[in-house]
């Protein structure tokens, strides 16, 4: 159903017929630059933010530099003031112009956008949140990168994460997305490995003999050159040596496949350091000695980047092989002459700052002139990640771990448990929704210490709240037959919800999401769409006592509530599944 709201000139960047604030935000612009000429509507529209604490805008008149006192300023705008269809009332304080929407205009047109944008949209996928400021651009993302000789790794979980995210996100704002998994897959574990090992669980048994070779290493030099000659062969190509790597890697990504579709994670493509030619990793030492920049180490060749501040960094060791400094310059060659790219994003962790910094710099010295299209996207530590026992952190023991402590959660309530159909699955993916939301709660520069009570809490900020808010919204249409199938929103009365200050803290929220996505791809945080969760659950579980469905004996009034719950479901699914999460409908 289209906005029956009067229409009003163009902002440019704005998309109402996407984010319906734009409207809401237009009209305020266009009272405060027809009051206050010269100030144009495009400038005026810049200054409308959302206000503080029960206001729904607010404009700070000193930003616009006009001649005049703020007081005069704002006394230009309220003396001329008429409620209208947008804006029912505008108070002055000091420097500020606060505006209070139509509730009754609002309420109805946020809940008219959502519906039509998640059940009657052109690509029949919910829409809602998604914008196209993307659009004909192309962005390849590599995150994950776990080494295939070492399992995978909680380390690897928080580019993981992140990355899943970022993924997610550039689609919903319009981009042509790749997404690439870049392997640390040059094996060194030549001699120990066992067939029957690998075909049982192939990232454990790549991970045994990682250790067998480490601990061996200590004690006897001769592993670890043995080790540095075998890698030099498969490096040169000796099909001997490949043989056996190509069994072990292609199991490893099977497996690998397993353990991401388990995250909810996918890719569109496997590669690794195996694959990278070595035309490009020669042609760059070449480039770089022509300008001067290579110096030589007791046969090693060094790139000096001091002037930049970026220390020295290896390029080749003496043996002749190469280093991932060497191979990540040569991929991303290959990749731009195979993506030509927009836009390429490492999720890497902060430890490895300095690494992308030579390495950008590097490409950026060779002169490509796409070197400035790259980005490093970055994230502090995990701390403290293992089991309640203290034992390894392998992903897989976590996962189960955190479903073994929801399930038991769960089987203390008989009757819904009763009701679940896979109780195991339900509660892998409420203990998976645990790690991911402690992962993303915070900025992801900070360090945060992982901790399991927290995590599986179902009181407060968490994972599981967040799922439980999902399902009790979900589980309204089921308990409420008899109000379903709702009439067509053109049909349903929603002038009752206005009179509500719940209804209208959860409509202007549930408004607000367009912006939250825009927001995340500035910043490429997660964490703000996990606020935005939060607020929103604790909006709708504030209104439970008030906003009553079930024995409201005004059909009009239960059909509103309903469909607003019905809503904001379908919001707080579509923020889930942004932050790459399954949302439930049981638990």
């Amino acid at each position: 159903m289209a906005s029956s709201l009067p229409s009003l000139p163009h902002v440019p960047g704005t998309d109402p017929s996407s984010c319906i604030l734009d409207t809401f935000r237009i009209a305020i612009a266009k009272r405060v630059s027809d009051a206050l000429p010269p100030l144009t509507l495009d400038q005026a529209y810049v200054g409308v933010d959302y206000g503080k604490k029960g206001v729904d805008f607010t404009v700070a008149l000193p930003r616009f530099r006009l001649p005049g006192k703020p007081d005069e300023l704002a006394a230009k705008v309220v003396s001329s003031f008429q409620p209208d269809d947008f804006v029912a009332s505008i108070t002055h304080d000091k420097q500020f112009l606060h505006f209070q929407l139509n509730n009754a205009n609002l309420i109805r047109e946020v809940l008219n956008q959502i519906h039509t944008l998640t059940y009657d949209s052109p690509t029949t996928k919910p829409l809602y949140g998604s914008n196209t400021s993307g659009a004909g651009k192309k962005v390849v993302i590599e995150f994950s990168s776990p080494n295939i000789a070492k399992s995978f790794h909680v380390g690897h979980l928080r580019s993981t994460i992140i990355g899943a995210f970022l993924v997610n996100l550039y689609k919903a704002c319009g981009w042509d997305v790749t997404s690439l998994n870049y392997l640390g897959d040059w094996g060194r574990s030549g001699k120990y490995g066992s067939q029957e090992e690998l075909q049982k669980d192939a990232i454990k048994h790549l991970y045994d003999v990682y250790v067998k070779v480490s601990r061996d290493a200590e004690s006897d030099p001769n592993v670890k050159v043995e080790a540095a000659q075998f890698f030099k062969r498969m490096e040169d190509g000796d099909e001997s040596a490949l043989v056996n790597w190509r069994v072990w890697r292609e199991l490893s990504v099977k497996k690998y496949i397993e353990e991401y579709d388990r995250l909810n994670v996918s890719f569109d493509r496997y590669t690794g350091e195996s694959e990278v030619g070595k035309e490009w990793q020669d042609k760059a030492l070449e480039q770089l000695d022509k300008l001067g920049l290579i110096t030589d180490a007791n046969g090693a060749k060094l790139v000096d980047l001091e002037k930049w501040k970026m220390g020295k960094a290896v390029l080749r060791k003496a043996d002749g092989t190469s280093i991932y400094l060497t191979r990540d310059i040569a991929g991303a060659i290959e990749r731009y002459e195979r993506y030509q790219f927009d836009k390429m994003i490492y999720v890497v962790a902060s430890q490895q700052d300095l690494h992308l910094s030579q390495f950008f710099k590097i490409l950026h010295l060779m002169g490509f002139p796409w070197a400035n299209r790259l980005e490093h996207v970055n994230y502090g530590l995990v701390l403290g990640m293992s089991t309640r026992k203290g034992t390894a952190v392998f992903l897989d023991q976590i996962i189960k771990e955190a479903s073994s402590v929801m399930h038991e959660q769960m089987r203390r309530n008989e009757d819904k448990y009763n009701a679940i159909e896979d109780p195991e699955t339900v509660s892998q993916e409420v203990g998976i929704t645990g790690i991911k939301i402690q992962d993303m709660a915070a900025k992801r520069i900070n360090n945060y210490t992982f901790n399991w009570d927290r995590m599986l809490s179902f009181e407060g900020d968490t994972g599981p709240y967040l799922q439980y808010a999902h399902v009790r919204l979900t589980s309204m249409e089921r308990k409420n037959p008899e109000l379903l199938p709702l009439p067509p929103p053109s049909q349903i009365d929603t002038s009752s919800l206005a009179e509500s200050t719940h209804a209208r803290d959860i409509a202007i929220l549930l408004g607000s999401y367009p912006d939250v996505v825009k927001t995340a791809m500035k910043t490429q945080e997660p964490s703000g769409v996990v606020t935005f969760a939060f607020r929103l659950s604790h909006a709708i579980s504030s209104a439970w006592e008030t906003l009553v469905v079930k024995g409201e004996k005004d059909l009009d009034k239960a059909r509103a509530r309903l469909w607003l719950y019905i809503c904001a479901r379908d919001v707080l699914g579509a923020a889930m599944r942004l932050l790459s999460i399954r949302p439930l409908e049981r638990m």
